[in-house]
């Protein structure tokens, strides 16, 4: 597994009484309240909440792929408040890795492509292939390179996700019920895959309904009716 570049604890993510309010007409509909928050360098966060508590939402925000009505949002020391849709998507793609619960590969793309998928749209042009390749063959996929998304099973799957979420050296992984489409070992293979990640000295965040898998953060966020009800860390 890659090594992440040498990173002292310091902010990476940082929300400031940011809300998500719709309007339906004549009332709103208020998804996340006032929230404040700051994930700094190294964490294994869980954000966990049940379904409709404003957790994905709260995810999506933090990851750029959503904008908030109000408050101020810090990626890298960035100002991510109010960016233009292009402006997001390029500071996402240097500074943010996701894995979903759907891998959401590319059906038609070998692992290897997919991995590289992020680097298409990098600044530097550099090509990543050598490193993709390092990433899969870490991952167990060495002989899998040219195999399509069908010719996988599902925790392979997400084990190409998961070298795709890596490819650009992200600040912040985002997690999103990583293990919700695999069966039990599958599952348990990407969860020691993840804190390995983190102890390499990778900042992750899991969001998830499934307090089992919230166990293995250091941290965890309970969020509730679109508020942050608790966050605690784990006791060492």
């Amino acid at each position: 597994m890659s090594t992440p570049k040498s990173k002292k604890s310091q902010a990476v993510l940082s929300l400031s009484h940011v809300s998500k309010v719709y309007n339906l007409g004549e009332e709103d509909l208020i998804v996340l309240g006032d929230i404040s928050v700051t994930i700094t360098s190294g964490e294994l966060v869980a954000i966990v909440g049940p379904s409709g508590s404003g957790k994905s939402t709260l995810m999506h925000i933090m990851g750029l792929l959503d904008q908030q009505t109000s408050g101020t949002v810090t990626l890298a020391g960035h100002d991510a408040s109010s960016l233009t849709e292009v402006e997001a998507s390029k500071l996402r793609n240097k500074y943010i890795g996701f894995i979903f619960q759907q891998f959401n590969l590319l059906s038609r793309t070998s692992a290897l492509e997919n991995v590289l998928l992020p680097t298409l749209y990098n600044e530097d042009g550099g090509d990543k292939s050598v490193y993709a390749k390092k990433l899969l063959t870490d991952l167990g996929l060495g002989e899998r390179l040219k195999n399509y998304p069908n010719q996988l099973s599902g925790g392979q799957q997400q084990r190409v996700a998961i070298a795709r979420a890596l490819i650009n050296d992200p600040a912040v992984i985002f997690a999103d019920e990583p293990t919700g489409n695999l069966d039990s070992k599958s599952g348990h293979e990407v969860v020691e895959i993840l804190k390995k990640l983190n102890a390499e000295g990778r900042t992750i965040v899991i969001v998830t309904h499934d307090l089992e898998l919230a166990k293995m953060a250091n941290r965890t966020i309970k969020i509730f009716d679109g508020n942050i009800v608790s966050d605690t860390q784990k006791k060492i």
